[in-house]
């Protein structure tokens, strides 16, 4: 049975969009990169480069025979000063390949635009771009692209919802980089058989929306879809239900239900590839936050360290408190400003004390705000109560593993628990139990 086969739940939070008219500005090359090679979910790359080898932009430097995964290229030309290992903000240990820019930015020789006649073709091309899903979730696109159930799958939509407060870079890249994103469109529909394209867009960007729009307006099989701004519009099962009325339950993949959605700024990078032939190796990025002296919207090269961002952005303004990579309800706080970019980065956050405090959480009131935000109707509340319990099968029981973190619940709790966070613990606690 459908958890929400009539509507989903959401809540209203502050856009904060100040960087929305701020046009993207490309950041010189820093001094060093430091280019991760985790940056998709699936195994990680091996690195094909050493210590003292010559690199170029464009330049293979990681990759690995697995099915899912993604490769990766260098952001700049330079030596490779060293290939180290350092933990990641999730806990895990990452492996960098350090170049030293020698401030050129020679290409790679043959980055040139591929030639496809199949739908395979296409597939291969797409992963040879090294582009990922760059809403957040870092799944290989070429991989989501090539679903066994392709010939069932007629709907793809596009995701340009940026429901998330303070980001700002896929809404630009949809007023300055429109012709790439159509590119895009016209290969996806062309190459995959797609019978219905929407562009998905919150209704607090009419620019956006009107030049999307008129852009489309030849493709008889695209349409925009405007998306009421709520929060979580962006999330992948509230979108399908949102634009198709399809019901994606947890666990499930979009192609069951006919569909396969891709963010917007990936679609560009898409478009981008086939009429340049140069893979990923910038992306654009909202740089915000009340400590920061000039926020913005800046076309970085992968693997740039937050304090280079910072320098170009004018330095601190004021000390930062809390240093975010994503958006405040989901992005994934920091340790230092010396992390690095990777491809889905699409936002970091600088917040002083007056933008990020803590408060102590008070004893629970039971009065439902955590259930009624849920866009799937779930229970923090008796998520928190079982974790606390220790009780995996409890949680188990009650769809814990629905729960996709969009921090709704935490949002609204007038008690201010750390319901999301506890939600998290709660659904590791459920696979260390082999649930």
């Amino acid at each position: 049975m459908s958890l929400f086969s009539h509507h989903l739940h959401s809540i209203h939070v502050p856009h904060h969009k100040d960087t929305a008219s701020f046009e993207s500005v490309e950041m010189p090359v820093p001094e060093k990169v430091y280019i991760s090679m985790s940056q998709h979910i699936g195994r990680p790359c091996q690195p094909l480069v050493k210590k003292g080898d010559h690199v170029l932009v464009g330049q293979l430097i990681g990759d690995i025979d697995a099915p899912v995964s993604a490769p990766i290229y260098s952001s700049v030309s330079g030596d490779v000063t060293a290939i180290e290992t350092d933990r990641s903000a999730l806990g895990g240990m990452d492996t960098y390949v350090v170049i030293a820019s020698d401030g050129k930015q020679e290409k790679a020789e043959g980055l040139e635009p591929p030639v496809c006649e199949t739908k395979d073709d296409f597939i291969k091309a797409v992963r040879a771009s090294g582009v990922v899903g760059l809403g957040g979730a870092s799944f290989p696109t070429s991989v989501k692209f090539n679903p066994a159930n392709l010939n069932e799958v007629d709907t793809f939509i596009v995701n340009g919802a940026e429901c998330e407060p303070f980001i700002t870079s896929d809404h630009r890249n949809m007023l300055e980089r429109t012709d790439d994103i159509v590119n895009g469109i016209k290969l996806i529909i062309r190459y995959l058989g797609i019978s219905h394209m929407y562009i998905a867009i919150e209704n607090n960007k009419p620019d956006a929306i009107a030049k999307i729009r008129e852009a489309v307006s030849g493709i008889p099989e695209c349409q925009v879809h405007e998306l009421k701004s709520t929060y979580p519009q962006g999330a992948e099962r509230v979108l399908i239900h949102e634009v198709t009325g399809k019901t994606l339950n947890a666990g499930e993949l979009p192609a069951s239900v006919g569909c396969i959605l891709s963010n917007v700024t990936t679609v560009m990078v898409i478009g981008s590839y086939f009429r340049t032939g140069m893979p990923m190796v910038s992306r654009n990025v909202t740089i915000a936050g009340n400590a920061v002296t000039n926020p913005g919207n800046y076309i970085i090269p992968i693997g740039t360290r937050y304090c280079d961002i910072i320098d170009f952005a004018g330095g601190y303004k004021n000390q930062p408190r809390k240093i975010i990579a994503g958006g405040p309800m989901m992005g994934k706080a920091q340790s230092s400003d010396g992390s690095v970019t990777v491809k889905n980065t699409g936002a970091v956050l600088f917040f002083d004390e007056t933008q990020s405090w803590d408060i102590d959480p008070t004893p629970c009131i039971n009065c439902g705000r955590c259930h009624r935000a849920c866009p799937f109707g779930l229970m923090p509340k008796e998520y928190a109560k079982a974790y606390k319990n220790g009780d995996a099968q409890r949680l188990k029981d009650i769809k814990v593993m629905e729960c996709m973190n969009c921090g709704s619940c935490s949002f609204v709790c007038p008690a201010r628990k750390p319901l999301a966070f506890l939600n998290t613990l709660a659904k590791s606690m459920v696979k260390e139990a082999g649930l």
